[in-house]
C-alpha cells in the first residue's frame, strides 16, 4: 500500500515528537528505536523510510525539543512588562513542575550531557537549539533595560541549576539549586525602581 507524501510527513513528525519526548524523560541511550517506534504506534522496520540512522533522529529530536520549549518560553516572556521578562523566564525554567516533567521541557537541561559525546552533526543542531535560547534571554535582558551580553550567563545559571535540581535525591537541596539559579539569573536584570512615595 503506497502512503500520500502527506502521510509520510505526518508519520516522521511524530516519529519526531515521540524522540524528544522520550529522550527528555530517560535519555538518548536508554532509548532503542525498537521502543521508540512502539510508542509511535509504528513498526521497527519502517523507522529506516524516515530516518537513515538513531543519529540522524537524535538531531532532529534535538530541534524539535528546543522549539516546543522556546516557543512556551517566548509566550511568557512577551507576556510580561518590560522589567519584568527576565524574572519570568527564570521563574518558568526553574520551577518544580519543569524541574519534574522533563518530557516536556527544554531539552539542554535533559540531555546536554550526552550530546556533547555525539557526533558534530548532531551538537551542530543543539547548538542551534542553544542558540535561539541565547537570543530568547538576550531579547529579555534588552527589554527589561539590562546587558544582553549576559544571556550567556542567564542561560548557563538555568541550564545547570534545572540539572543539577534534577539530579539531586533529596528534595530539599533541588529546591536550593532552582531558589539559587533563579537569584543568579534576576540578579543580571536591573532592580526596578520603587516609585517614592507621595
Amino acid at each position: 500500500m503506497r502512503y500520500s507524501k502527506d502521510h509520510k510527513q505526518e508519520t516522521r513528525e511524530r516519529i519526531i515528537r515521540t524522540a524528544a519526548k522520550r529522550f527528555r524523560e530517560d535519555g538518548v541511550e536508554a532509548v532503542g528505536v525498537a521502543a521508540l517506534m512502539a510508542d509511535a504506534g509504528l513498526t521497527h522496520g519502517g523507522f529506516y523510510a524516515h530516518f537513515p540512522s538513531k543519529e540522524a533522529l537524535v538531531a532532529a529530536a534535538c530541534a524539535e525539543g528546543f522549539g516546543e520549549s522556546q516557543t512556551r518560553l517566548r509566550r511568557i516572556v512577551e507576556g510580561q512588562p518590560p522589567g519584568e521578562k527576565l524574572a519570568a523566564l527564570a521563574e518558568s525554567y526553574l520551577s518544580q513542575a519543569h524541574r519534574d516533567h522533563p518530557g516536556q521541557g527544554c531539552i539542554a537541561a535533559a540531555i546536554g550531557p550526552e550530546i556533547a559525546r555525539h557526533p558534530a552533526e548532531t551538537r551542530a543542531e543543539f547548538t542551534r537549539g542553544l542558540n535561539g535560547l541565547l537570543e530568547l534571554a538576550a531579547a529579555a535582558l534588552e527589554a527589561d533595560g539590562g546587558d544582553p551580553a549576559a544571556a550567556a550567563q542567564a542561560v548557563a545559571a538555568m541550564v545547570g541549576a534545572l540539572t543539577l535540581a534534577r539530579a539531586a535525591a533529596d528534595e530539599t537541596l533541588s529546591d536550593r539549586f532552582l531558589d539559587s539559579g533563579m537569584q543568579a539569573v534576576r540578579g543580571l536584570a536591573p532592580r526596578r525602581k520603587e516609585p517614592s512615595p507621595g
